[in-house]
């Protein structure tokens, strides 16, 4: 795949605690992305954050609260790609049950090579 120049950054952020059909939210999001042949997905884990009802703060720095840090999913490809995999996203989060906040944003992609040669 040759993907360079414009594309779209999908950012999604939810909790770590986050369910889709009894499965982490994020393996979830990651997975469909995989099946629809989106270019690439990464899952960035917070070290505190809150989120739309700002009742706690979710720290490392608590224990009690540890197990619910904030994620971040980014996903990059062509928009076209990206505007046709947000029906299954969105899915997915409503499956969830909780909130999310869904990003987009264009960039420019410099390099995206798979490093091997063949």
């Amino acid at each position: 795949m040759n993907l360079t120049g414009e594309g779209t950054l999908l950012r999604i952020f939810i909790g770590e605690s986050d369910k889709s059909h009894h499965h982490s939210l994020s393996d979830a999001i990651v997975l469909a992305a995989r099946e629809h042949g989106i270019a690439g997905a990464t899952v960035l884990r917070g070290v505190e954050g809150f989120g739309a009802n700002s009742r706690y703060i979710h720290s490392a720095k608590l224990l009690r609260l540890s197990e619910d840090l904030p994620l971040i999913v980014e996903i990059v490809d062509t928009e076209e790609k990206i505007q046709m995999f947000l029906p299954m996203m969105n899915e997915l989060i409503e499956s969830s049950g909780g909130g999310a906040l869904v990003t987009l944003e264009k960039v420019n992609v410099i390099r995206y090579t798979h490093g091997k040669t063949e």
